[in-house]
This record gives structure tokens, sequence and C-alpha cells, in this order.
């Protein structure tokens, strides 16, 4: 199976690999949101890391095996940033905070580890069985993903408490028992299914959003998977680029959510993205054009490029921004406010107790 690579080889990697991410892990331990300044970091950690990969192999097995490992890692990588905007849209729909992102990606990126090796083993003949119609289905979901962006960009950020009718949930719940709220960034909770019965394993609602998240992986594993072997036919090479592109993809994910709250009008780029990326997948499905992957590159970029130009342009209205807060800030506001109406009220009180005695 490895050609000119052993078994050893693949065990090493992989060990590597996990090693790297439980330092990842280990080092954002804490539910808290990923800072650019870090996301930064780590990207350029895995981009080294790919590249003194690159050198190993040129140095092992010559620079021919280097450069196929290279060729694959751009391509896979550059096929891969379109599922950047996807995990976006689906965080969004499971209002998933900034604190438990890198948990679900996190783990998405262990299932990867497992499902790309499933993909590169069968070739390219799953596509040929089930990927037109897997792909139709997911551009689809990924149009209806930008419409439901567009629909909530101007709306009150909230947080959603209640998932009992979340379609993922009412969709699950078929097959599974599946908690209405989230709890804390537990997958499973054990709880009673109804008032008083017996406490059961139940999936959480962001177990469901790590599913979905996976699916996307999937789903973009079959249109990047048979591209990189048509690169080079070496399943060590084919396997080792991919997994080298998703775990820098994660980081730059962290760097795009830290730049989307900063400029007001990326936003809006990334809902054009998704558009196109609904519509690309498509028209390839029915065969009316396949666009070649350094196109959709460029579209990408020049998408967000507009929407960082933008925002530089035309940023968000100073007087906005300092309106009264809304949501928590607000209650809490308020609350004080309360507090200091009452704290007023009754020292007053005491004051014409006090006169009343003398």
């Amino acid at each position: 199976m490895l050609s000119a690579y052993t078994m050893t080889h693949l065990i090493v990697f992989l060990i590597g690999v996990v090693i790297c991410l439980w330092i990842d892990l280990h080092a954002h331990k804490q539910d808290a949101p990923i800072s650019a300044r870090d996301a930064l970091l780590w990207s350029a950690f895995w981009i080294v890391l790919a590249l003194l990969f690159a050198v190993y192999i040129g140095l092992s097995h010559g620079m021919e095996h280097a450069s196929l490992f290279l060729s694959g890692y751009l391509l896979e990588k550059s096929l891969s940033v379109d599922n950047l905007f996807v995990i976006m849209a689906i965080f969004s729909s499971f209002a998933v905070k900034d604190t438990l992102q890198h948990r679900v990606l996190y783990y998405g990126i262990l299932g990867a580890l497992i499902m790309r090796m499933v993909f590169i083993a069968a070739g390219s003949s799953l596509v040929e069985v089930f990927g037109p119609y897997a792909l139709a289905a997911f551009g689809l979901f990924v149009l209806w993903s930008a419409w439901k962006m567009w629909q909530n960009m101007n709306a009150p950020e909230q947080e959603i408490e209640d998932y009992t009718h979340h379609w993922a949930v009412s969709f699950t719940r078929r097959m599974l028992p599946v908690s209405p709220r989230l709890h804390g960034h537990d997958f499973f909770v054990k709880e009673a299914a109804t008032p008083g019965g017996r406490a059961v394993w139940m999936a959480t609602p962001l177990f469901l959003c790590l599913v979905v998240v996976e699916l996307s992986d999937v789903m973009f594993a079959f249109d990047s998977v048979p591209a990189v072997i048509a690169i080079t036919q070496d399943p060590f090479l084919v396997y080792t680029s991919n997994i080298f592109a998703i775990l820098g993809l994660r980081s730059l994910y962290f760097l795009l959510a830290a730049a989307k709250r900063y400029l007001c009008h990326l936003e809006k780029a990334v809902i054009v993205i998704l558009a196109y990326i609904g519509v690309k997948m498509l028209l390839g499905v029915a065969g009316v054009v396949h666009l070649s992957p350094l196109l959709s590159l460029g579209v990408v970029l020049g998408l967000l490029i507009a929407g960082i130009v933008a925002s530089l342009i035309w940023p968000e209205n100073e007087e906005d921004a300092s309106e009264a807060p809304v949501g928590q800030d607000a209650a809490f506001e308020n609350t004080s406010k309360s507090e200091d109406a009452a704290a007023s009220g009754e020292a007053l009180n005491s004051g014409n107790a006090a006169e009343s005695g003398k």
C-alpha cells in the first residue's frame, strides 16, 4: 500500500501529528477565544512543519518525492480554503461561541485523520459511486447556509439556549437521544429524557455541530482527494499532504474569524464566497462547467481583499458602536442602575428615620 514508504513511516508520521495536536490542545485547554496573534503563530508553526517534512522526504527519498509532496500540499491547501467559510457558516448556524470553536475543530481534525485515510485507501471509486449526489446535496446546503448568514447578518447576536427546534436536533432525535441545551464544552451528558425518568447518555448540540463539521470535510474530500491523486498515486504522499494542509487550515480559520470581528464588511464577502462555492459545486455536478482550483482561489482571495478594503474605506459608524449596550451588557447596566437606585432609596429612608428619631 505504501509503495516506497513502509508502515513504519506512516506510524511515525501519525505519532508526530498526535504529539503536535496534544501540544496544541494543552496550549488551548481553557475555553477561551483564539487571538489573532495566537492563530498567526500556529499557522506559521504548521507551515514550517510541512516544509521541514518536505526537506526530510527530499533527503530520504529524493527531490522528486519532495516536489510531489509540496505540489499535493499546496493543491490541497487551496482546495480546502472553501471549507473555512463553510465551517464559519456551520458555527453561525449552531450559534457556537468563540470559546468553544477550538474544541470542535480540534476533535474534527482527529476525525479527519481517520476519514482521509479511508478515502485515500478507497481511491476515487467512492467519488464515482457517491460523489455527484453527495456534492449536489452539499452544494445546496452551502447555498442555504449563505442565505441564513445573510438573514442573520443585521440581526442582534444572541445565544441559543434551547435547541429543541434546531434542524440538526430535530433530525438526529429520530436515531439517538439529544439534549436540547448546551452543557459547557461537553459532547455528551447524562440526564433524564423526561421529568422523573431514568438518566441516559445524550448527545449535546455541540456534538451535532462537530458531526456537521466532520461531514463538511468528507464532502470536500470527494473533490480534493482525487485532485491530489492526479498529482501522485503514492498513498503516503497523498495522505501526508492532505493532513498537513488540514492541520494548518484550522489555525487559518481563527485568523479569518479574528479578522471578521474587526472588519465590518468582511462577513458580506464571506456570504458571497459561500454562494460562489455552492454554485460552483452544483455547476460541476451538472457538468455545465468545471472551475479550476486556481480560479476559485483567485475569486476567494479577491472577495476577501474587497471585504477588507471596503471595511477600511467605509468603517463601521462610530455612533452605532457607541450606542447603548444590548443583550447581557444592557441587562448588566440596567441591573446596576436598579441596584444604585435601590441603594439610594435605602439611604434616604435611613436618613428620614434618623431625623424622626431625633
